[in-house]
């Protein structure tokens, strides 16, 4: 053991003690009129300051002896066990008025004290008998000129010198604060908090506005709008992100005021460990697994609860966003629209239909039309044509057909190689029925096509409909639009080879006899010419087909019979609106089959158009008594059975494109083979095969699509009667109901309703912090942020109740000991509560000769009107 200069080594520990005694031969008046006396001996008559640390052993240096913390240098001797704990401090007492009084030497670090003169106290340190005479700067309870550097010379003894490098570091007073704990309203720090309060609260509550009003945002957002879809979507994740971080900077401010603010009430339950870790809650999510025991200690409480839901809420803000506020492609409602569709031409106007047909052939303006039509009839009814066979040959190969029309394959076509066309069989009528009162076997079927000139109508930019280009391929939108429906009826009988004679040309008296090929060019001028008056000849099949004066309709008139599984068509009957064809069935049964194609504008229907990114559906609705849209119900002086003419001309290209007439030269046709071999063996409809007349509707389903495009969404001519063509059009107006899809916010799905929660819980949260911020009127220090913690812990006496916690943290029920925020003179310090029940309120310095009371600074004021609250429910 080390002794110190002019000291007994052998002195008992009786006499060590006087060095924490208090020297009475000097008093403390006394010190301040002469040179500086550092006295750190406390007061046995006034309470143990809280600011002195606990008599823990410091520990050694591992590479020096002397080890130096903010001018107190201490040395690596032990300090012996064996003094009283009643009496902690640095053990440097008053000197007597008798001392002698000198400059204190300075001593290099790490070099040994210089020997002094030894005192009438053996056990009192050279430093503590030779202290400086004269400090005028020096004065009590204030921030003096020199601080003490404190200096362990060895286990008895402490040595004192002044040091000028650190101002606010007094022993007697421990670290003194360079600032309030308190910041004022318009600090920038405070204004910092209160304008991203503000934010989070406004713009938390436009999110969450715009989730429950759903807008739909139309134009503004578009692939070549204003706004495209991804920079939308993209906004919208970006607000919601600095949302999400300003309400998380938000309520950690709120949390740590809150927690501070009750450290500093002295009859509150102050806070703990448990409390202090909620702001890593929110901050860092994960911390709640990993850190668990700060969950079992703190969640039950209010702030608890209400961090926990805090931090849910952040973490799920951004996923609500995206779910109820980020803009995406929704469907509307089915809104009433009034459309408007482009009219160029009349319905199956023959001239306009072969102007309009693409070729790259110009210089044939006398066949060059009609030869574009029938490559195109082609095309398009064979393909229409073949589909419908496919669909067949799957109901016959799984044998689940029906007889009920209704029930049977429908009709099918395409509209410009993206558009599927599905058509609607209507007027049914009872074969068997209708077989028994003609007496011979009936095939009538009428197939209405939709309206096509709904393509461009939804496509007109005076309807205002966004395109699935518009939306970056993915819009959708649907529309039901009231407007007459083409229709074509197919009206099939059997009939003998001496029924026919009546209307075949070969079997008339004087005929020239059997056709060649120089006869088919002149073919149908051998006909006599009908006047007005003359109807042709009467036929058994007159009331079925509505032939003679009765009904002012002529029976056609064919060249000859066909021979079997070939076809003859007859187009001259212009004004009866009707083509007709006569087919050879069989040679067994030599039966023949003579059908009659007429077309209508049918009001029983309405046109639905469906389009996806991909293409469209446009079909005819027809028949539905629920179709508030059928052109009957919005047009109900539309007639029925009106038969177009004009259709004729058409048809006559079509027939022709189809091989149909190619019986006249007995062609052999396989088109006609085909047809031949759809003709029912009974009335009723073969559930596996289809009818000769569905087959004729559905190959002739094109004539009426191109009829239709471009024509008067009404069923009438409304314009001009002298001629059928409106140059650039007019826009024509019809009912529709429109579903589009547009970007639009809200939830896709039932279950993400279930975000509503979280937003309007971040609002509510968010006007809650911002109104506590706003009364508040200013921030104190946040003793829960790390940095202020760990500054404010450091200078700070420990505590027993968290012995063993130093290596591996707390433990179990230290997360729920109770700590207090005290200040003593300047200085800011946290102690447990048990220590803070024994502190005065009144902080004094006492000296034998007066009394006096620390002048109130704005710290100590300060602290006195936090500590002074009411218990608050935070």
């Amino acid at each position: 053991m080390s002794s110190y200069p002019g000291g007994d080594s052998n002195s008992d520990s009786e006499d060590r003690r006087r060095l924490l005694r208090r020297d009475t031969s000097s008093t403390l008046a006394g010190d301040f009129n002469d040179s500086p006396q550092i006295v750190l001996t406390p007061d046995p008559e006034s309470p143990s300051r809280p600011s002195h640390r606990h008599p823990y052993k410091s520990a050694a240096s591992l590479g020096s002896t002397n080890t130096q913390y903010g001018g107190v240098s201490i040395q690596d001797e032990d300090i012996p066990d064996t003094l009283d704990d009643s009496h902690r401090g640095l053990g440097i007492a008053t000197g007597t008025a008798g001392n002698q009084r000198g400059s204190l030497p300075r001593v290099p670090t790490g070099a040994k004290s210089p020997s002094t003169p030894s005192t009438s106290n053996p056990f009192l340190s050279p430093a503590f008998a030779k202290l400086p005479d004269q400090s005028p700067d020096y004065v009590p309870g204030k921030s003096a000129a020199s601080t003490p550097s404190v200096r362990f010379v060895d286990e008895h003894v402490t040595e004192v010198e002044l040091t000028k490098n650190e101002p606010d570091h007094d022993p007697r007073h421990g670290c003194k604060s360079k600032g309030n704990i308190h910041m004022g309203r318009w600090t920038w720090l405070s204004m910092t908090i209160l304008v991203l309060a503000i934010y989070s609260t406004v713009f938390s509550g436009i999110y969450l506005y715009v989730a429950i009003r759903k807008p739909r945002y139309g134009q503004h957002i578009r692939s070549k709008g204003k706004l495209s879809p991804s920079t939308a979507t993209l906004l919208s994740a970006l607000f919601a992100k600095t949302i999400e971080l300003s309400y998380v900077t938000v309520f950690v401010t709120f949390l740590g005021q809150a927690l501070t603010r009750r450290a500093f009430v002295r009859n509150s339950n102050g806070v703990t460990i448990a409390e202090m870790s909620m702001r890593s809650w929110i901050m860092q999510p994960g911390s709640m697994i990993t850190h668990w025991e700060s969950i079992r200690y703190g969640a039950l409480t209010f702030l608890g609860m209400v961090s926990l839901t805090a931090a849910l809420l952040a973490m799920l803000y951004t996923s609500a966003s995206e779910a109820l506020v980020s803009p995406k492609l929704k469907y509307g409602g089915w809104d009433s629209q009034t459309m408007y569709g482009l009219v160029k031409t009349s319905f199956a106007n023959p001239f306009y239909t072969g102007d309009m047909c693409p070729t790259p052939i110009k210089d044939d303006p006398e066949a060059g039309g009609t030869t574009c039509l029938q490559i195109e009839h082609a095309g398009q009814a064979y393909h229409n044509y073949e589909r419908w066979l496919a669909e067949w040959t799957h109901v016959a190969n799984l044998g689940n057909g029906s007889s009920e029309l209704k029930q049977r394959p429908k009709p099918c076509g395409l509209l410009y190689d993206n558009t599927t066309v599905e058509g609607e069989w209507i007027e049914v009528v009872d074969g068997t029925e209708a077989s028994a009162k003609a007496e011979r076997l009936i095939n009538n079927v009428t197939m209405a096509m939709p309206h096509a000139g709904i393509f461009q109508a939804a496509r007109d930019s005076k309807n205002s409909i966004m395109q699935p280009a518009d939306l970056e391929g993915l819009g959708e939108y649907n529309i039901v639009a009231s407007v007459p429906s083409p229709a074509i009826n197919v009206l099939c009988a059997n009939m003998s080879e001496k029924e026919l004679e009546p209307i075949i040309y070969t079997e008339w008296p004087g005929s020239l006899g059997n056709f060649t090929n120089a006869d088919v060019k002149i073919w149908p001028q051998q006909v006599p010419v009908a006047t007005d008056t003359e109807w042709l000849n009467e036929t058994v099949v007159d009331e079925v087909f509505g032939f003679g004066k009765k009904y002012n309709r002529r029976p056609p008139v064919f060249p000859k019979l066909p021979i079997i599984h070939n076809t003859i068509m007859n187009y001259s009957i212009w004004t009866g609106g009707s083509i007709y064809l006569l087919g050879n069935v069989s040679r067994e049964r030599i039966e023949f089959m003579l059908c009659s194609l007429r077309v209508e504008q049918s009001p029983a229907c309405s046109t639905r158009y469906n389009v996806t990114g991909g293409g469209g559906v446009l079909k005819a609705q027809c028949d539905d008594e629920r179709d508030e849209l059928a052109y009957h119900r919005t047009h109900p002086e539309a007639p029925v059975g009106v038969w177009e003419n004009d259709w004729v001309s058409i048809a006559r290209e079509w027939a022709n494109s189809l091989s149909l007439n190619s019986g006249i030269l007995d062609s052999n046709a396989s088109n006609a083979r085909l047809l031949m071999q759809f003709t029912p063996k009974e009335p009723k409809l073969s559930s596996i095969l289809p009818s000769m007349a569905e087959a004729l509707a559905v190959m002739a389903g094109c004539t009426l699509l191109l009829g239709s495009l471009d024509s008067p969404f009404t069923h009438e001519w409304q314009y001009d009667p002298h001629t059928h063509t409106l140059g650039p059009g007019i826009h024509e107006n019809f009912t529709a109901l429109v579903r589009t899809q547009q970007y639009a916010s809200g939830g896709q799905l039932p279950w993400q309703g279930m975000f509503y929660v979280v937003l309007a819980l971040v609002f509510v949260t968010n006007v809650f912090c911002l109104g506590y911020l706003i009364v508040r009127g200013g921030l104190v220090t946040d003793f829960m942020e790390p940095q202020n913690l760990f500054s404010l812990s450091i200078n700070s006496p420990p505590s027993a109740r968290m012995g063993g916690s130093c290596g591996a943290g707390p433990d179990k029920e230290q997360f729920r000991v109770n700590w207090f925020v005290n200040v003593d003179g300047e200085h800011v310090y946290i102690e447990d509560g048990y220590e803070a029940k024994d502190q005065p309120k009144t902080k004094r310095f006492k000296s034998p000769a007066s009394e006096f009371e620390i002048e109130d600074s704005p710290l100590t004021s300060t602290y006195a009107k936090l500590s002074n609250k009411r218990r608050s429910v935070l």
